[in-house]
């Protein structure tokens, strides 16, 4: 239905252009005049500002030309009343055939509901998480898991083509000093004396598997002992994060090795990182000084020209973006997305002028920047010592309600988490009166179904009542909403879409009766309201799957 006025809409509008002001009409659009659902019910299902945008090019208030918009719009089928309010505002109310009819179109759609073809034809890479290799995940990574993965599901339904990726910072100066922390432990020896080095129950467990996994390690030199130990060491911490993330249900489509880009490949190719100066250098944006290489990024807005290799000949962490970016590009990626903690301000200027040094586009680069988050008497990790580990988080909490939680605040607001309310089995937990919605639902066409009510026939008339349409209201925003979250990567969004539908379905809970009372006949009426609990339900179910959230269909007691 939104469709079909929208087009009405445009249809009218067009031709009142063209009767005031031949010509300039040909440069309208659905998108030019949008479609909102108004605060209040009392106003209507939908509401317009197409007089208040156009009234000045053609000559005439927007008043008088609201009227006359609404006096043809009011003519299509489907459509109540038309009334204009304040400056010029249009207020549209369909009849309840064509608003009711929605609870069907729903049923029908299933899974599909909500998904769209905003975002078809784009192919993005969402980076997110990305930690280091040398301990255990900690409540900021819990963080961006929960976005970058409901941002990528967005985009997925909205008909892009996504990658979800973790950058491994397997490179550097922080292996090495995990691997000297996890040998020094498999020796029974302190943190190395120098201070530098990791520390905790975890490291000492490391020690003791590098042990087991390698029972010769001690009997070998002091240079194999520590490679064997950093090596063995990585393989088991990384395996236990890739498992922390699949425990709280987030996928990676691609694990990505820093130092992958600083080897030479098998055919003698030299490493993606000296590829990457040769590339910046044929660009003509690299210059030597003082026997080090720069690129001179500041013809790009970056604050200072960035160096690239240092004159002892090593690379600098520069040259690793530089390399990872082309390599983005090289593998087909048009738009990458970077999920980033608080800190990382700064980067996001250096990595769009880096994009353009090479020849790139900056506005292919898109980065998302995290703020805090913090549980109220949450314990530090009995493993790591001086961090929330991601899994005790979800071991005390839950998956769902620690993922709901996450992504029903935007990414850049700061965010304290009540453990205690995310415990309580009762409305006043978001996630608990979401799902609860849910599953009552499921409770409802389980009772129906005993009682002989089906859904063999519909009569979308008969869902009048105001829980009704206000029910109804805010299903049929469903699709917007998804799509809307997408394109601004923001999937607070479509949580507070389901806050709003989960009360709207309780309060018509109270009020509708699918089952009829006592001994009285079923009828064409307990049928239809069959069809809008389950539509409320799929919807329910699709934006909890939207963010990664179960959607139970009986509540544990």
């Amino acid at each position: 239905m939104t469709q079909t006025l929208s087009a009405a809409l445009l249809a009218i509008v067009t031709l009142l252009a063209e009767e005031r002001r031949p010509g300039v009409s040909q440069d309208l659009a659905v998108a030019d005049f949008a479609l909102v659902r108004p605060k209040s019910r009392d106003h209507g299902d939908w509401a317009s500002n197409a007089a208040l945008k156009l009234a000045k090019n053609l000559g005439v208030s927007p008043h008088e030309l609201a009227v006359e918009i609404a006096d043809r719009l009011a003519g299509t089928q489907g459509i109540a009343s038309v009334e204009v309010a304040g400056p010029g505002f249009i207020n549209v109310r369909l009849d309840a055939v064509s608003a009711g009819s929605l609870a069907k179109t729903i049923v029908e759609a299933g899974d599909a509901f909500g998904s769209n073809d905003s975002q078809r034809g784009r192919t993005i890479n969402v980076e997110f998480v990305s930690a280091n290799p040398t301990g255990p995940l900690h409540i900021g990574h819990t963080r961006w898991a929960a976005l970058g993965d409901s941002i990528a599901r967005l985009l997925i339904a909205c008909g892009a083509t996504v990658t979800r990726e973790f950058y491994i910072n397997d490179a550097g100066v922080q292996m090495e000093q995990f691997g000297r922390s996890v040998l020094a432990a498999a020796k029974g020896e302190t943190t190395p004396e120098d201070g530098y080095g990791y520390a905790g129950t975890y490291i000492d467990d490391l020690g003791r598997r590098v042990l087991e996994a390698k029972p010769g390690l001690l009997d070998l030199d002091s240079a194999e002992q520590l490679t064997a130990a950093r090596e063995l060491a990585y393989g088991f911490q990384l395996s236990e994060i890739q498992a922390s993330l699949a425990h709280f249900n987030v996928p990676f489509d691609v694990w990505f090795s820093e130092s992958a880009l600083h080897m030479k490949g098998s055919d003698g190719r030299q490493s993606l990182v000296h590829e990457a100066v040769d590339r910046l250098r044929a660009k003509g944006h690299v210059f030597d000084d003082r026997d080090a290489v720069w690129v001179r990024t500041t013809d790009f807005g970056d604050d200072k020209d960035r160096v690239i290799r240092r004159s002892n000949g090593e690379h600098t962490y520069f040259a690793a973006d530089a390399a990872y970016y082309l390599n983005k590009g090289d593998r087909g990626f048009a738009h990458k997305i970077y999920l980033l903690g608080a800190d990382h301000h700064g980067y996001v200027h250096r990595l769009k002028a880096l994009a353009s040094a090479v020849g790139g586009d900056p506005d292919d680069i898109e980065v998302i920047i995290g703020q805090l988050v913090s549980v109220n008497g949450a314990k530090l990790s009995k493993r790591a010592g001086n961090i929330i580990e991601m899994d005790d988080l979800r071991q005390w909490l839950g998956t769902d309600a620690l993922r709901y939680s996450l992504v029903r605040h935007p990414a850049d607001s700061p965010l304290t988490l009540d453990p205690e309310l995310l415990r309580k089995r009762t409305n006043d937990n978001p996630v608990f009166y979401v799902q609860y919605a849910h599953a009552r639902t499921h409770n409802v066409a389980r009772n129906a179904a005993a009682s002989g009510v089906t859904r063999d026939e519909f009569a979308p008339e008969l869902l009048e009542h105001e829980t009704e349409s206000a029910l109804l209201g805010a299903l049929q925003e469903f699709p917007r909403i998804v799509a809307f979250a997408a394109e601004v990567r923001e999937p607070h969004r479509v949580a507070h879409c389901l806050d709003e539908l989960a009360g709207l379905y309780h309060r018509w809970y109270a009020n509708r009766r699918v089952i009829p009372l006592g001994d009285a006949p079923v009828e064409t009426v307990h049928r239809t309201r069959l069809w809008l609990n389950d539509a409320t339900g799929q919807v329910l179910r699709n934006g909890l799957t939207l963010l990664g959230v179960g959607a139970p269909e009986r509540m544990q007691s």
